[in-house]
């Protein structure tokens, strides 16, 4: 369950990326951040989310904005679906699940009525100065960046 708000500060992130170059959420202080959580690398949803941030990569930019996804799966799994759809932004593996945890998006889900715990596909829009400026927990996979402008009031 999540249970940082608007306003709280953004839990602190350190890890590295699908090449294996280190990440850190305070090297972009000054800069907006898209921080997407999706459940796994090459399904449907995931795909489809992954592929609309692509496709509007430039206008995001030009908003300001840098995009992180983090899921739990590992490193080449996240280099392989980067380069498949030419994904032009960061992914973050968590096999441990520590930002996931810090993030509180880890919890029960339902599929075909039968309950697991997973990634609840989360997207949590961080300010220039670290806070959070804005959650999405209904994510629309097809239509994301439309909802992530809208909601910041482009």
């Amino acid at each position: 369950m999540i249970k940082l708000a608007t306003g709280s500060p953004a839990p602190d992130i350190r890890a590295y990326d699908q090449h294996g170059n280190p990440v850190e959420l305070d090297a972009f202080k000054g800069k907006k951040v898209i921080l997407y959580f999706y459940p796994k690398d090459n399904t449907p949803g995931c795909t489809a989310e992954a592929c609309n941030l692509r496709d509007n990569y430039q206008v995001l930019r030009d908003k300001g904005f840098e995009i992180l996804g983090v899921s739990a799966d590992d490193e080449k799994a996240h280099k392989n679906f980067s380069e498949k759809y030419v994904l032009p932004f960061t992914l973050i593996p968590d096999k441990a699940k520590k930002i996931i945890m810090d993030y509180g998006v880890w919890g029960k889900k339902k599929l075909y009525g039968k309950e697991y715990e997973g990634i609840n596909r989360t997207t949590f829009i961080i300010d220039e100065t670290g806070k959070i400026a804005h959650i999405f927990t209904k994510v629309d996979t097809k239509n994301h960046t439309y909802q992530i402008l809208k909601a910041m009031g482009y």
